[in-house]
């Protein structure tokens, strides 16, 4: 399933769903105008096809004292695809990477991370880059104010 076979009634339910995933199958049916079976159907397919990759909880990290943000550009000594798989797994693997970019460049990878301290930052850093023969080089961005933060994907 692509953007070309989505059409207005997807991408309503898309934007409902980015919005509140806990939106029942009838509200969303009742806002644009069809019965819940057809949202249910809908969804499913848009689920089955890849379309919808999971329905999650976004929590806001200082409420839970994960509060320090940190940006991190990553460059490898070694490019070849075993040793570009063995850093996507190892950043997969580590829960206080929250998202992780193959990049072009000067950079590698780009992290995002969310740490409780600058000490936990640290004894990441130990673990993820010092440690970690395939690392050339690391910068780190600390982040002072989250201006916007969103997973909502353009649907226009």
């Amino acid at each position: 399933m692509h953007m070309d076979s989505l059409d207005k009634f997807d991408l309503a339910i898309l934007d409902i769903l980015q919005k509140d995933n806990t939106t029942s199958q009838k509200v969303i049916g009742e806002v644009i105008s069809l019965s819940a079976p057809a949202v249910q159907r809908r969804i499913k397919r848009m689920q089955k096809s890849g379309v919808i990759q999971s329905n999650v909880s976004i929590i806001n990290p200082e409420k839970i004292k994960q509060s320090i943000t940190v940006i991190v550009e990553l460059e490898l000594y070694e490019e070849s695809l075993k040793h570009l798989d063995d850093a996507k797994n190892l950043f997969n693997s580590t829960p206080e990477v929250q998202q992780c970019y193959y990049v072009t460049g000067d950079t590698d990878y780009i992290l995002i991370m969310i740490v409780s301290s600058m000490s936990h930052y640290e004894s990441l850093t130990r673990k993820l880059f010092f440690n970690n023969t395939n690392v050339k080089h690391f910068k780190t961005h600390v982040v002072m104010n989250r201006a916007k933060v969103g997973l909502n994907v353009p649907l226009d």
